[in-house]
Protein backbone atom coordinates (compact mmCIF):
# COMPACT_ATOMS: atom_id res chain seq x y z
CA UNK A 1 0.00 0.00 0.00
CA UNK A 2 2.50 2.15 0.58
CA UNK A 3 4.76 1.53 -2.26
CA UNK A 4 1.50 2.12 -4.40
CA UNK A 5 1.12 5.52 -2.77
CA UNK A 6 4.77 6.52 -2.91
CA UNK A 7 4.07 5.87 -7.16
CA UNK A 8 1.26 7.52 -7.49
CA UNK A 9 2.95 10.81 -5.51
CA UNK A 10 5.62 10.38 -7.80
CA UNK A 11 3.10 11.03 -11.08
CA UNK A 12 1.48 13.75 -8.93
CA UNK A 13 4.53 15.75 -8.39
CA UNK A 14 5.59 15.16 -12.43
CA UNK A 15 1.93 16.31 -13.79
CA UNK A 16 2.20 19.27 -15.84
CA UNK A 17 -1.53 18.60 -17.63
CA UNK A 18 -2.92 22.41 -16.63
CA UNK A 19 -0.68 25.19 -18.69
CA UNK A 20 -2.25 27.90 -16.35
CA UNK A 21 -1.26 26.52 -13.43
CA UNK A 22 2.32 25.18 -14.46
CA UNK A 23 2.89 28.80 -15.19
CA UNK A 24 1.44 29.89 -11.82
CA UNK A 25 2.94 27.74 -9.54
CA UNK A 26 6.17 28.47 -11.31
CA UNK A 27 6.12 32.31 -11.35
CA UNK A 28 5.10 32.33 -7.35
CA UNK A 29 8.20 30.05 -6.77
CA UNK A 30 10.23 32.07 -8.22
CA UNK A 31 8.69 35.51 -7.16
CA UNK A 32 8.60 34.27 -3.74
CA UNK A 33 6.93 36.35 -0.70
CA UNK A 34 9.16 38.88 0.68
CA UNK A 35 9.00 36.70 4.32
CA UNK A 36 10.08 33.78 2.32
CA UNK A 37 12.48 35.18 0.24
CA UNK A 38 15.66 32.82 1.46
CA UNK A 39 13.72 29.71 1.22
CA UNK A 40 13.61 27.46 -2.05
CA UNK A 41 9.92 27.09 -3.05
CA UNK A 42 8.41 23.77 -4.02
CA UNK A 43 6.81 25.24 -7.07
CA UNK A 44 5.19 21.92 -8.04
CA UNK A 45 1.65 19.76 -7.60
CA UNK A 46 1.84 19.03 -4.12
CA UNK A 47 1.09 15.25 -3.30
CA UNK A 48 -1.11 13.75 -0.50
CA UNK A 49 1.11 12.47 2.68
CA UNK A 50 -0.27 10.64 6.09
CA UNK A 51 -0.86 7.04 7.56
CA UNK A 52 -1.15 4.45 4.44
CA UNK A 53 -2.95 3.01 6.85
CA UNK A 54 -5.44 5.45 7.44
CA UNK A 55 -8.92 4.94 7.47
CA UNK A 56 -9.50 8.38 7.80
CA UNK A 57 -8.69 10.73 4.19
CA UNK A 58 -9.13 14.58 4.71
CA UNK A 59 -9.59 16.25 1.23
CA UNK A 60 -8.76 20.46 0.61
CA UNK A 61 -9.57 22.52 -1.86
CA UNK A 62 -5.92 23.56 -3.23
CA UNK A 63 -2.08 24.49 -2.43
CA UNK A 64 -2.03 28.16 -0.85
CA UNK A 65 0.52 29.87 -3.27
CA UNK A 66 3.00 30.55 0.04
CA UNK A 67 1.89 27.47 2.19
CA UNK A 68 2.08 24.40 -0.09
CA UNK A 69 3.42 25.89 -3.01
CA UNK A 70 6.07 26.90 -0.90
CA UNK A 71 6.80 23.55 1.58
CA UNK A 72 5.63 20.86 -0.97
CA UNK A 73 3.27 19.38 1.93
CA UNK A 74 -0.62 20.12 2.22
CA UNK A 75 -1.81 22.67 4.54
CA UNK A 76 1.97 22.94 5.65
CA UNK A 77 3.19 26.71 6.59
CA UNK A 78 0.22 28.58 6.12
CA UNK A 79 -2.93 29.85 8.25
CA UNK A 80 -5.06 27.08 7.33
CA UNK A 81 -2.70 24.48 8.77
CA UNK A 82 -1.87 26.39 11.86
CA UNK A 83 -5.23 25.63 12.26
CA UNK A 84 -5.82 22.35 11.08
CA UNK A 85 -3.11 20.42 12.75
CA UNK A 86 -3.53 21.64 16.34
CA UNK A 87 -6.67 20.93 16.53
CA UNK A 88 -5.64 16.80 14.68
CA UNK A 89 -3.18 17.16 17.48
CA UNK A 90 -5.96 17.54 20.03
CA UNK A 91 -7.82 14.45 18.17
CA UNK A 92 -5.19 12.17 18.40
CA UNK A 93 -4.64 11.85 14.59
CA UNK A 94 -1.41 13.93 14.40
CA UNK A 95 1.86 13.51 16.52
CA UNK A 96 2.30 17.41 17.13
CA UNK A 97 0.65 20.63 16.94
CA UNK A 98 2.66 22.31 13.82
CA UNK A 99 3.74 21.63 10.40
CA UNK A 100 6.31 24.11 8.90
CA UNK A 101 8.40 22.04 6.78
CA UNK A 102 8.29 18.08 5.09
CA UNK A 103 11.28 17.70 8.02
CA UNK A 104 9.22 18.81 10.69
CA UNK A 105 8.66 15.28 12.32
CA UNK A 106 5.11 15.27 11.92
CA UNK A 107 3.24 12.13 11.96
CA UNK A 108 -0.41 11.28 10.93
CA UNK A 109 -1.94 8.47 12.75
CA UNK A 110 -5.19 6.82 10.68
CA UNK A 111 -5.12 9.79 8.57
CA UNK A 112 -3.79 10.74 5.27
CA UNK A 113 -4.39 14.04 3.91
CA UNK A 114 -4.92 15.54 0.00
CA UNK A 115 -7.04 17.75 -1.93
CA UNK A 116 -9.22 18.10 -5.03
CA UNK A 117 -6.47 20.09 -7.12
CA UNK A 118 -3.28 19.71 -6.59
CA UNK A 119 -1.45 22.64 -7.98
CA UNK A 120 -1.71 26.62 -6.57
CA UNK A 121 -4.21 28.01 -8.52
CA UNK A 122 -4.66 32.24 -8.87
CA UNK A 123 -6.67 33.76 -6.22
CA UNK A 124 -7.28 29.78 -4.93
CA UNK A 125 -9.83 29.31 -7.49
CA UNK A 126 -9.03 25.90 -9.70
CA UNK A 127 -11.53 25.78 -12.74
CA UNK A 128 -14.03 22.94 -13.10
CA UNK A 129 -11.30 21.85 -16.06
CA UNK A 130 -8.53 21.67 -13.86
CA UNK A 131 -10.37 20.17 -10.57
CA UNK A 132 -11.42 17.61 -13.49
CA UNK A 133 -7.41 16.62 -14.67
CA UNK A 134 -6.76 15.92 -10.93
CA UNK A 135 -9.76 14.06 -10.02
CA UNK A 136 -7.98 10.66 -11.43
CA UNK A 137 -4.96 11.22 -8.87
CA UNK A 138 -8.31 11.31 -6.04
CA UNK A 139 -9.30 8.17 -6.83
CA UNK A 140 -6.67 6.57 -7.16
CA UNK A 141 -5.74 7.61 -3.64
CA UNK A 142 -9.61 6.30 -2.56
CA UNK A 143 -8.59 3.28 -4.13
CA UNK A 144 -5.59 2.47 -2.34
CA UNK A 145 -6.54 3.58 0.91
CA UNK A 146 -10.49 2.10 0.66
CA UNK A 147 -10.78 5.03 3.62
CA UNK A 148 -14.16 4.73 6.30
CA UNK A 149 -14.62 8.27 6.56
CA UNK A 150 -13.94 11.25 4.10
CA UNK A 151 -13.71 14.74 5.64
CA UNK A 152 -14.55 17.16 3.33
CA UNK A 153 -13.06 20.55 3.94
CA UNK A 154 -15.50 22.92 1.89
CA UNK A 155 -18.26 22.63 -0.37
CA UNK A 156 -15.65 21.75 -3.42
CA UNK A 157 -14.13 19.00 -2.03
CA UNK A 158 -17.61 17.63 -0.83
CA UNK A 159 -18.81 17.86 -4.53
CA UNK A 160 -16.23 16.27 -5.86
CA UNK A 161 -16.38 13.85 -3.74
CA UNK A 162 -19.62 13.24 -4.43
CA UNK A 163 -19.10 13.36 -8.05
CA UNK A 164 -16.23 10.07 -7.76
CA UNK A 165 -18.60 8.27 -5.77
CA UNK A 166 -21.43 8.95 -8.36
CA UNK A 167 -23.47 9.97 -5.76
CA UNK A 168 -26.88 11.85 -6.61
CA UNK A 169 -29.30 12.06 -3.67
CA UNK A 170 -30.82 15.63 -3.84
CA UNK A 171 -30.98 15.41 0.35
CA UNK A 172 -27.79 15.84 0.53
CA UNK A 173 -26.10 19.62 0.91
CA UNK A 174 -23.13 20.49 2.12
CA UNK A 175 -23.20 22.43 5.93
CA UNK A 176 -20.86 22.27 8.72
CA UNK A 177 -21.05 18.59 10.52
CA UNK A 178 -23.04 17.31 8.09
CA UNK A 179 -22.98 13.78 7.20
CA UNK A 180 -24.19 10.72 4.66
CA UNK A 181 -23.57 7.23 4.29
CA UNK A 182 -22.75 6.04 0.72
CA UNK A 183 -24.24 3.34 -0.88
CA UNK A 184 -20.41 1.04 0.17
CA UNK A 185 -20.41 1.86 3.34
CA UNK A 186 -18.37 4.69 3.29
CA UNK A 187 -18.97 8.37 5.63
CA UNK A 188 -18.56 11.70 3.82
CA UNK A 189 -18.49 14.35 6.83
CA UNK A 190 -18.54 17.84 5.60
CA UNK A 191 -16.65 20.59 7.47
CA UNK A 192 -16.03 24.45 7.18
CA UNK A 193 -12.21 24.36 5.00
CA UNK A 194 -10.38 26.44 7.71
CA UNK A 195 -9.24 29.08 5.94
CA UNK A 196 -8.15 32.44 7.24
CA UNK A 197 -10.95 33.87 6.15
CA UNK A 198 -13.42 31.23 8.02
CA UNK A 199 -11.57 31.18 11.10
CA UNK A 200 -10.90 35.17 11.24
CA UNK A 201 -14.44 36.13 11.11
CA UNK A 202 -15.43 32.90 13.37
CA UNK A 203 -17.56 31.69 11.06
CA UNK A 204 -15.53 28.14 11.91
CA UNK A 205 -14.29 27.99 15.54
CA UNK A 206 -11.96 25.91 17.17
CA UNK A 207 -14.83 24.16 19.14
CA UNK A 208 -16.80 24.09 15.74
CA UNK A 209 -13.84 22.21 14.26
CA UNK A 210 -12.81 19.81 17.60
CA UNK A 211 -16.20 18.30 17.17
CA UNK A 212 -15.77 17.47 13.33
CA UNK A 213 -12.62 15.29 14.76
CA UNK A 214 -14.59 14.16 17.66
CA UNK A 215 -17.56 13.10 15.14
CA UNK A 216 -14.97 11.58 12.33
CA UNK A 217 -14.18 8.90 15.17
CA UNK A 218 -17.60 8.33 15.98
CA UNK A 219 -18.05 7.56 12.40
CA UNK A 220 -14.93 4.89 12.34
CA UNK A 221 -16.70 3.52 15.73
CA UNK A 222 -20.30 2.81 13.53
CA UNK A 223 -18.00 1.87 10.84
CA UNK A 224 -16.13 -1.00 12.59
Amino acid sequence: MQSQLEKLNREIIACRKCPRLVAWRGEVARVKRKAYIDQDYWGKPVPGFGDPQARVLVVGLAPGAHGSNRTGRQFTGDASGNFLFPALHRAGFANQPTAESRSDGLLLKDMYITASGRCAPPDNKPTPDELNNCQLYLEREIQVLSPKVIVCLGRIAFERILRIYSARNPAWKFGHGASFRLANGVWVLCSYHPSQQNTSTGKLTVRMFDDIWKKAKDLLDVSD
